[in-house]
């Protein structure tokens, strides 16, 4: 099975301009090419584990969040998601440590 991002699975509307149109006028232009490498991983993974690279900081949450994983984007902001047979869904871009 190949796993693809599908833009109508992601949550957060900035992340979903980019996906869609290449717009990142909504994204911290700092973030962007760190964004673009998770996206395309999220993109290219067949599981959520292969997004547990270097650099990505990859984990799942716990607690009332679990299903959930996360990628450190920077040190508040992560990118998560939840991963069912047709790949990653609920993608979101958030600071979860600020809540």
């Amino acid at each position: 099975m190949t796993a693809m991002l599908d833009a109508r699975r992601i949550k957060n509307q900035a992340l979903k301009r980019y996906v869609r149109r290449g717009d990142a006028s909504k994204v911290n232009p700092d973030w962007v090419p760190k964004i673009a490498r998770v996206l395309g991983a999220l993109h290219a993974a067949v599981s959520p584990q292969e997004l547990d690279m270097p650099g990505f900081g990859f984990h799942s949450l716990g607690g009332s969040r679990q299903g959930t994983f996360a990628v450190w984007i920077t040190r508040n902001w992560r990118i998560t998601f939840k991963w069912d047979d047709a790949g990653p869904y609920e993608v979101d871009l958030e600071d979860y440590h600020g809540r």
